[in-house]
């Protein structure tokens, strides 16, 4: 198994190590990587309940998009980067954790609604940006985001109390 050989170069390599061995690194990381997406989360919830029209309707989707997004992929950025770093540090533990795939899946699958959403949908958002009736494919594209996110968090948080059991 190549990839397998690679997982456990990858945890033995000096980074993954000193993650691992450091009594501060890894907690520090966890900490950083919690809070960046709590963020990524809570400003992805705001553009989502606002599809769904279930608040803030006075205000048009296009400016709560773009007061959220920057924030949204500075956030996800940060916890891409700690992410990795925190799965340096137990890399072959993380690949055989079927919640740690899980949540891989979750995650590109939210990706993907993201992106049919501004391919597609949002290309008529002048129609409905203020006032108008927000199309069944925006408010779809809601709900799935949220599924998929608190999904995301699920197996997040899972893969804390299940890490080294699967062997």
């Amino acid at each position: 198994m190549i990839l397998e050989s690679f997982w456990q170069a990858l945890q033995a390599s000096a980074v993954g190590d000193f993650i691992a061995t450091s009594t501060w690194a890894f907690p520090t990381l966890e900490t950083l990587h919690v809070i960046a997406l709590v963020t990524v989360l809570g400003t992805i919830v705001i553009v989502d309940i606002r599809l769904l029209g279930l608040t803030s309707t006075d205000y048009p989707v296009t400016v709560i998009s773009n007061d959220t997004l920057k924030i949204t992929w500075i956030a996800f950025i940060c916890a891409a980067i700690t992410g990795s770093l925190l799965f340096t540090a137990k890399a072959h533990d993380y690949m055989i954790n079927p919640y740690f795939i899980r949540k891989m899946i979750l995650l590109a699958l939210a990706g993907v609604n993201m992106g049919v959403f501004h391919v597609l949908t949002w290309k008529s958002v002048k129609q409905w940006d203020t006032g108008g009736i927000i199309p069944v494919a925006a408010k779809v594209a809601g709900v799935l985001s949220l599924i998929l996110w608190v999904g995301v968090v699920m197996m997040g948080r899972t893969i804390g109390f299940t890490l080294g059991i699967f062997y």
